[in-house]
């Protein structure tokens, strides 16, 4: 289900409450998930290894990560959880109204911090490529190889291959124009489709394209490029 990152004021005002509060629940419902699951999975002396595992496959990653994000923002005075922790929480940018207490996982701060580094262990294990690995959010997007966050894909397509993106135009492909929409094709089967310029990390930076990658690019601009109506 969409995770909604407004906050109750925005949904109301562009009237889009239904998406918030179906949102919400399921934020709330996964909250009460990882609780019940670390209250289940703990025998008095340690967690076991895979008490996440049904939280994740019920509610996917990037709802776990946004509800245990939001819990350790609320938590942030709490030296039980780590330092690391707390700031991976500061990269989930949540609305601060008077909702989102109701999505804080009640657990034991110290089972909660460990639940944390398995969630995480767990996303680190998919290598994705993150910003670390781009250029250019303020350049044109136009014919350029691009990576999407990691957020708009679901978990099944949540590899580095499927996060890259070839550009081939719409108005989201200018930095300053209006519209957000930028059109391409994913770069490892050739689906043409699109997405909002706010959907991608930015442009690949070339010392971190892989070989099979290239190789595939170059095929792409040829067909494209065989594609354009030759002017007599």
């Amino acid at each position: 289900m969409y995770i909604y990152p407004y906050s109750l004021e925005y949904a109301i005002k562009y009237n889009e409450r239904d998406l918030w509060r179906e949102s919400y629940q399921a934020n709330c419902d996964c909250a009460r998930a990882i609780e019940s699951a670390i209250n289940e999975n703990y025998d008095g002396s340690r967690l076991a290894d895979d008490c996440r595992k049904a939280v994740l496959g019920e509610y996917g990653l990037d709802r776990v990560n946004w509800v245990l994000a939001n819990t350790i923002h609320e938590k942030e005075q709490d030296g039980r959880i780590s330092r690391g922790n707390k700031e991976w929480a500061k990269g989930f940018h949540i609305p601060q109204d008077t909702t989102q207490y109701q999505f804080v996982v009640d657990s034991h701060p110290g089972l909660l911090n460990i639940f944390v580094n398995e969630v995480r262990r767990d996303w680190q294990a998919l290598g994705l490529f993150d910003e670390s690995h781009c250029t250019g959010k303020t350049e044109d997007y136009t014919g350029k190889l691009l990576v999407l966050k990691p957020t708009v894909l679901k978990d099944e397509y949540k590899t580095p291959d499927f996060q890259l993106f070839l550009a081939d135009g719409g108005f989201g492909c200018s930095p300053t124009a209006r519209g957000r929409k930028v059109y391409g094709r994913f770069l490892k089967d050739g689906e043409e489709t699109h997405y909002d310029r706010q959907d991608f990390l930015g442009v690949l930076k070339d010392e971190h394209l892989p070989d099979w990658a290239r190789e595939k690019l170059t095929e792409l601009q040829e067909q494209i490029q065989e594609d354009v109506p030759q002017m007599t």
